[in-house]
């Protein structure tokens, strides 16, 4: 794991057809205006997707399409905690969560239901407390369409 608690960022995106992925330097999961930059400068047909798993707790899953932002954050109550849930809450135009709020997604469960994984499949993803983002994250790569790619791109993520 990385010491900034970023545990990786991959960046998906579809290429004449055929899914890409590749890993994102973890400093782009520190400002959310990196992370949107680093996602608009790739080529893609559907919409660049960033997918930001943070300390073993909560993932961030983000779409690009040109001046288009669409956000997901897998639990509302990491934005006590971390800075880039707390810009997620934010720009998604939220109160910021207390102590007694309960485990939730924030944003649009529906961010990638034209590419194959339905709002209720997220949503129940999502409060799966059985498993890590990491794991959340490549079951959603894997229901997309490129999961061996994206686990390769967590293997080679910069830390």
């Amino acid at each position: 794991m990385a010491q900034d608690g970023v545990d990786f960022v991959v960046a998906a995106y579809r290429e004449e057809g055929a899914w890409q992925a590749q890993p994102l330097p973890s400093r782009v999961a520190h400002d959310m205006d990196a992370l949107l930059a680093a996602l608009r400068s790739l080529p893609s047909e559907s919409g660049a997707i960033g997918m930001v798993s943070v300390d073993e707790d909560f993932f961030v899953l983000v779409r690009v399409l040109g001046i288009q932002v669409r956000l997901l954050l897998s639990d509302v109550t990491a934005a006590t905690d971390w800075p880039l849930a707390s810009e997620v809450v934010d720009r998604l135009d939220l109160p910021e969560p207390d102590d007694e709020d309960d485990p939730q997604p924030a944003g649009e469960l529906g961010l990638v239901d034209d590419l194959g994984m339905s709002a209720m499949d997220m949503a129940v993803l999502c409060d799966d407390t059985d498993l890590y983002p990491d794991e959340m994250l490549s079951d959603v790569a894997h229901r997309l369409g490129f999961g061996e790619i994206f686990d390769g791109a967590v293997e080679g993520a910069p830390v």
